[in-house]
């Protein structure tokens, strides 16, 4: 098997990779799915949750993911680079899945696990891709326990 990260080079591409998926994908992904996290952490958790994710948003949760329909496009828009990768290899990694691929998967498997919302249609290339690696590791994300 492959090293994760295949050097330093690796490492400083790990770097961005990181940063790249912490301010666009998971502040992307939160506006649609913060609320519907309530319907999936302990009760006990719920009035903390709500209290310090309405304050850090300045709103309410249910105002934070208001017409989360309407702004779907443009979130599958800011995907491009990932598809444009995968239009010219099997993996963001290459030949093999990467520490790119695991960041993003990872990323992405947070609103698999907690929202019905569906951020991807089923016939995006990232989907497809997604796919193959909840089938890694003899299907391991696959079986994830989803709402």
């Amino acid at each position: 098997m492959p090293a994760l990260f295949g050097g330093p080079i690796g490492r400083a591409h790990a770097l961005f990779i990181n940063a790249w998926a912490d301010a666009v994908l998971l502040g992307g992904i939160a506006r649609f799915i913060v609320r519907d996290l309530l319907d999936v952490i302990d009760p006990k958790d719920q009035t903390y949750f709500r209290t310090s994710r309405e304050a850090r948003f300045g709103t309410t949760l249910e105002k934070v993911q208001s017409g989360r329909e309407a702004r779907l496009a443009a979130f599958r828009e800011s995907l491009l680079p990932i598809r444009l990768v995968l239009r010219r290899q099997p993996w963001l990694g290459g030949p093999a899945p990467s520490y790119a691929d695991h960041i993003v998967a990872g990323t992405l498997m947070w609103p698999r696990c907690s929202s019905r919302f569906a951020l991807l249609a089923d016939d995006d290339p990232v989907a497809v891709w997604f796919g193959r690696m909840l089938d890694q590791y003899g299907g391991l994300g696959r079986g994830a326990k989803t709402p």
